[in-house]
């Protein structure tokens, strides 16, 4: 009969450490802070780059004025090697997204991969004095304006019409 006691104890201890990883568990979840709310984006100034762009770039180069403060500018870039690429993406108020994209290749590859995958409808909207086109079902809903001087501009994003509508009308380029 000696082994069956070393086996009781053997469970015992086994659900004594068990009870005691728990409650180490339990003290960890409640003074170790989580929080799950969205992290804050923090805002880029992007008027160097802009103005970089528009020295460099072949056409127009846009940007936003007159947006209110609650919209975020959250990434830069000016890519003159690939296509005089300009790309300044925004949050919105709503925590949605919002890019410009504007460039020199070849329209149907840039508003491709601008709007990533999004289809041409035959809706069109004036906003500012210009055409733009609404591009659907892509990862991201767009407009898109398709300039004269050989560039594509692109509005894109999760956000919705009413705000991708906003950012267009804002767009200025000088």
């Amino acid at each position: 009969m000696a082994g069956s006691k070393g086996k009781a104890q053997t469970v015992r201890d086994m659900v004594l450490s068990l009870g005691l990883i728990m409650v180490a568990g339990m003290v960890m979840y409640l003074f170790i802070p989580h929080d799950d709310s969205a992290p804050d984006i923090k805002r880029v100034d992007y008027r160097v780059e802009l103005l970089t762009a528009r020295r460099a770039a072949s056409y127009p180069v846009a940007a936003p004025e007159g947006l209110p403060t609650t919209w975020k500018a959250s990434s830069v870039r000016f890519r003159g090697d690939e296509f005089d690429a300009w790309h300044l993406g925004f949050h919105t108020p709503d925590g949605e997204y919002v890019q410009i994209e504007q460039s020199t290749q070849k329209r149907s590859t840039f508003i491709d991969e601008a709007t990533q995958g999004a289809r041409r409808t035959e809706k069109t909207e004036q906003l500012a004095g210009r055409t733009w086109t609404r591009y659907v079902d892509g990862r991201y809903d767009a407009l898109v304006l398709e300039g004269a001087d050989g560039s594509t501009t692109v509005v894109a994003g999760t956000a919705s019409w009413a705000e991708l509508t906003q950012m267009a009308k804002a767009l200025k380029t000088a």
